[in-house]
């Protein structure tokens, strides 16, 4: 699972074995929340949050939102 990004303490990760659609995964501290990519035309979409604050859960959003069409085609060349 490597770390693609790397931003205000939160880790965003892609797992090289995980399923459709495109999502990634945040971690800050012992939290975590999945974000899913969607396309390049809407934005990202928070799926589900795990020992994570709303706070940090939407700071979360703002990262990948940020840096998605970027990790869309991370997810492309990992997952193929």
């Amino acid at each position: 699972m490597p770390t693609v990004l790397r931003k205000d303490g939160f880790a965003v990760r892609i797992y090289f074995n995980d399923h459709l659609p495109p999502h990634v995964h945040v971690f800050k501290g012992g939290g975590q929340a999945r974000i899913s990519l969607r396309g390049e035309t809407e934005y990202p979409e928070l799926v589900q949050i795990e020992g994570m604050s709303n706070k940090e859960a939407v700071k979360a959003l703002e990262i990948v939102t940020e840096h998605q069409i970027e990790r869309l085609k991370t997810w492309e060349e990992i997952h193929g």
